[in-house]
């Protein structure tokens, strides 16, 4: 029996865990199904029953010799394979566009990172893709790496198609949906990871770890069960049983989901662009030849409109959409475009610098000893803190790194065009944590 229609038949009274005993006068939302690992509803760090049977839907879903369930997200996937893969002091390939739970993870494992630059967009100031003779260059210069990490898709839908003769950890956290319907295939990797919150009908922090080297298996349980809850929820596990069961028996919502996404690829806007993306479920709308920033749009469509983007970045905004968008949503997305669209204007588009990148092998490594300064003055001192656009949670600054001209600079012209950095101190906009003069 599947783990929601078991949940459907709870019928005994909840002496055990969570305090709220399923009681309905608390008005919790969820709490009626939120239950232990009681009789009959399996456990998540060792399977055997109900859960067991969820992961092999998802194991018949993503062709992998292995499929993992989450609940804290992909950001465990990507933590536990990265410390399945590498040993301590490992040398590591990571591509700089990568989520920070990879560099939390290379800074936990004490890594040595070698960093691979994705191709970049100098009008919409943001990495594409991963081209594969930078791989090689890459790998040739440090051979004795033991692990590389990509993003595909990337937060604007777009996919590399690489191959690497070391392991290949994938973050496909926007990619769950990818091999449905007429979508792009799934990436291809030794262990690929994936929110399914994010694109698919489940809830939020649901995520899955597919194994395609069944080598790594025994190592990636067992950093699971280092990483992730005790607790897991039942409430998120129910979505992603109830999920599976949509993807495997209503293919078709998928198939009419990506014919009114390629509908929606016909609008017609004079200022505003529709920019490419590999997976088309991503709509980027670019502010590149406009008298708006990204941010300005953004703050449009929600005030305005009442829709809310993504993300909102310096030259574009992202919309993430998914099978749950009705026809009625993307009518209502398509006639506000039209509308801010006829009161813009247009000019020349403005070329950014790619933001620079260590050339050396660095080790992510938090100082011991730190002190603020002023963002204007930090050039040429060592990083103490991760500095990110959030979303999407990609470091531009990472602790450890020294500090340029050029960093300071990207990172002021980012603030003044009203994206969101964020630090771990929480001192921008004005300061950034330093390692502390000796």
């Amino acid at each position: 029996m599947k783990l929601h229609h078991k949940l459907q038949q709870l019928d005994c009274y909840p002496f055990h865990t969570p305090g709220h005993k399923r009681n309905t006068a608390f008005g919790i939302c969820g709490a009626e199904i939120d239950i232990t690992e009681i009789d009959g509803f399996d456990n998540l760090h060792c399977p055997t029953g109900v859960l067991l049977e969820t992961e092999k839907r998802l194991q018949q879903i993503y062709k992998s010799k292995r499929s993992f369930l989450l609940v804290n997200g992909s950001t465990v996937g990507l933590l536990a394979a990265i410390f399945a893969v590498c040993n301590e002091g490992d040398k590591i390939i990571v591509a700089r566009n990568c989520h920070k739970s990879v560099y939390n993870a290379c800074l936990l494992r004490k890594l040595r990172v070698v960093y691979l630059e994705p191709e970049f967009d100098t009008v919409n100031c943001c990495y594409t893709g991963v081209m594969q003779d930078r791989v090689n260059a890459v790998l040739r210069a440090h051979s004795d790496a033991a692990a590389m990490v990509i993003t595909t898709p990337t937060y604007e839908g777009r996919i590399s198609n690489i191959t690497s003769p070391i392991p290949l950890i994938i973050d496909a956290a926007h990619g769950a949906h990818l091999g449905l319907a007429h979508f792009p295939a799934y990436p291809k990797g030794s262990l690929v990871i994936s929110s399914l919150h994010k694109t698919l009908p489940a809830l939020t922090q649901t995520a899955v770890l597919n194994v395609y080297d069944n080598g790594y298996t025994p190592a990636v349980r067992r950093y699971l069960d280092i990483f992730e809850t005790t607790s897991p929820s039942y409430v998120l596990m129910n979505s992603v049983s109830v999920c599976c069961d949509i993807i495997l028996r209503q293919p078709e919502l998928f198939r009419e989901y990506y014919r009114r996404l390629s509908d929606f690829r016909q609008i017609d806007l004079y200022a505003l662009h529709l920019k490419y993306s590999d997976d088309i479920s991503k709509i980027v709308i670019s502010t590149e030849n406009t008298n708006i920033t990204g941010a300005a749009l953004a703050d449009l469509l929600r005030s305005s409109y009442r829709l809310e983007v993504e993300m909102a970045s310096l030259n574009y905004v992202v919309l993430v959409t998914s099978v749950g968008d009705t026809q009625e949503a993307f009518d209502r997305l398509t006639a506000a475009l039209k509308a801010v669209d006829s009161t813009l204007m247009t000019r020349h588009e403005t070329i950014y610098k790619k933001p620079p990148v260590p050339s050396d092998v660095q080790r992510i490594a938090f100082p011991a000893a730190t002190e603020k300064t002023l963002l204007q003055v930090a050039a040429d001192k060592v990083a103490a803190e991760f500095v990110y656009a959030y979303p999407p949670d990609i470091p531009l600054l990472v602790p450890g790194e020294v500090i340029t001209e050029a960093t300071l600079q990207y990172l002021q012209r980012m603030q003044s065009g009203g994206v969101n950095l964020v630090s771990d101190s929480g001192l921008l906009p004005d300061y950034l944590l330093t390692k502390a003069d000796n």
